[in-house]
């Protein structure tokens, strides 16, 4: 195959997620590859995007868009509709929201990465979790959601491939675009993390940002009762009110260094996974450090928890049910060596090695389809 124009699309770089891990994947893969996005913060950009080049829109202007970013979200299809990427040969999306909404010119390819169907638009609810507004806000920005339902749905079947993260995003995508997607599991930095052969110390774990729909309370609540020692890992509005559910057991440790998350990883029994994730990385950097999880049987986790090999899953979103299943874990014996060897089946390498294979695929069976139009019509 000719060699690619490639350009790669983000919704916005304003954090250091798994969305933008991919991109940083990206990169590396397509190191020469320009990236289009709405948005960029500087301050909160991967290191390994520190030498891309990135092309930001006319929203970067706005004062305020990096503190309230989410209040603007009536305004991304406009930006994204203004990238002009027309002239590459391969546009790779990733996208949670309206990096999908790219104009492509009639040669291109666009490939999509789908992380999740627009979250404000389908489910409101917890994408408005976490943004300090009035309630009546909130409610009028509901009425946003109905036509960019309508956005969403058409620009998803103007792209070309689309991918999703996981199966329950694949779900989501036939049952709110109507389309079929292939899977292609997120990369994981499988090297970061390592088994530590001292025993596991006597504490549960919880490694999240703190908002209300990641049920992290549940997770408090059970550990209160039963007595044992939870320490929670990161921050957010949720919070407060968490540390008014929690008893003597409970510690929450704030935001720490990626070391020392690291090291309570490598120690704790296991890490509690309460809410429904689209995927979930943070279980699977868990088990590469060979330690378990103790996961909600729904989203992600189905994807990434093997039961009674390399977690638990409790089957209510309740404190009853994850506390039975605290009860029970002391009952399993866990082998570290295994547990890790399932998590780097969620390798970067794989990560790549099947995102090439799809791309390639594709721009094959193009070059192949245009060859055969120039031999008909030549006839």
């Amino acid at each position: 195959m000719r060699n690619l124009k490639v350009a790669i699309v983000h919704d916005y770089l304003n954090q250091m997620g798994g969305a933008e891990r991919v991109v940083a994947v990206f990169h590396k893969m397509f190191p020469d590859a320009p990236i289009y996005t709405t948005i960029v913060d500087q301050n909160k950009l991967l290191p390994e995007l520190k030498d891309a080049v990135i092309h930001t829109t006319w929203m970067q202007r706005i004062p305020g868009i990096l503190g309230k970013f989410k209040l603007f979200f009536w305004l991304y299809p406009f930006a994204v509709r203004s990238m002009n990427v027309k002239d590459y040969d391969l546009i790779l999306s990733s996208s949670s929201a309206y990096a999908k909404g790219v104009r492509k010119g009639n040669q291109s390819v666009h490939v999509c990465y789908c992380h999740a169907p627009m979250r404000f638009a389908w489910n409101f609810e917890a994408y408005m979790d976490s943004v300090q507004v009035p309630n009546l806000v909130k409610r009028v920005a509901k009425w946003f959601t109905y036509p960019l339902q309508a956005w969403d749905k058409n620009n998803s079947k103007q792209v070309d491939y689309l991918i999703a993260n996981s199966s329950i995003v694949k779900q989501r995508i036939r049952q709110w675009y109507g389309l079929n997607a292939s899977i292609i599991f997120p990369p994981v930095e499988i090297s970061r993390f390592s088994i530590d052969e001292e025993k596991p110390e006597d504490y549960f774990l919880i490694v999240s940002r703190l908002v209300s729909y990641k049920r992290i309370d549940l997770a408090v609540e059970a550990c209160t009762r039963l007595g044992k020692r939870l320490l929670v890992v990161g921050d957010g509005p949720d919070r407060q009110r968490l540390e008014q559910l929690a008893g003597d057991t409970v510690t929450f440790l704030g935001r720490k260094s990626d070391e020392e998350v690291v090291r309570y990883m490598q120690h704790c029994q296991a890490l509690i996974f309460p809410g429904i994730e689209d995927f979930g990385i943070t279980p699977l950097e868990v088990n590469a450090c060979g330690r378990p999880i103790i996961a909600y049987h729904e989203g992600g986790a189905l994807d990434t928890v093997v039961a009674e090999k390399t977690g638990l899953f409790f089957n209510e979103q309740s404190i009853d049910s994850l506390s039975e299943t605290i009860r029970r874990f002391d009952l399993y014996e866990w082998n570290p060596e295994s547990i890790r060897q399932h998590a780097e089946k969620f390798s970067e390498d794989v990560f790549v090695k099947r995102l090439q294979s799809s791309i390639d695929g594709l721009i094959r069976a193009r070059e192949i389809n245009a060859k055969l139009m120039e031999v008909e019509g030549s006839y």
